[in-house]
């Protein structure tokens, strides 16, 4: 049986003897790490392109998909990684992020998009900020 993907993580990160913490940690070098890890995600995100090319040459469609899978997959990886160096509860955080895009929905229940089919904010919507607050307060302890 595999293990849950936030252990297999935590077992990369020691196998690679890469940061990991059990509660929030910002360590001193956090502007340091940051640049680091937005260099890491650009060079994935430049992947993108690659996947467009292919796309536009008229590649498999399945070829496409494995691209698209592994790029998503990728970054997830990298992410987990991160939140894990900084002690972050990323699935508990997703999921007050996940509540708060629930309560943009319009007056009328159903969603707003602008015109690249992101989700616009109701007038129930609520910041999630405060609650990762509390959260990470409380992992803190």
């Amino acid at each position: 049986m595999t293990k849950p993907f936030h252990e297999r993580i935590a077992a990369m990160n020691a196998m690679y003897k890469l940061p990991a913490n059990a509660k929030p940690a910002i360590p001193a070098e956090v502007a340091d790490r940051l640049v680091k890890f937005k260099a890491t995600l650009m060079d994935e995100v430049h992947e993108i392109d690659e996947i467009v090319e292919l796309a536009r040459g008229g590649a498999d469609k399945m070829a496409i998909a494995v691209a698209i899978a592994d790029l998503l997959g990728d970054i997830m990886v990298y992410c987990r990684s991160e939140a894990l160096k900084y002690g972050l509860p990323l699935e508990t955080v997703l999921d007050v992020i996940m509540d708060s895009n629930e309560s943009k929905l319009g007056a009328d229940g159903k969603p707003i998009y602008d015109a690249n089919g992101k989700f616009l904010k109701g007038p129930n919507y609520w910041k999630p900020e405060p609650k990762i607050q509390a959260l990470l307060e409380a992992a803190s302890k």
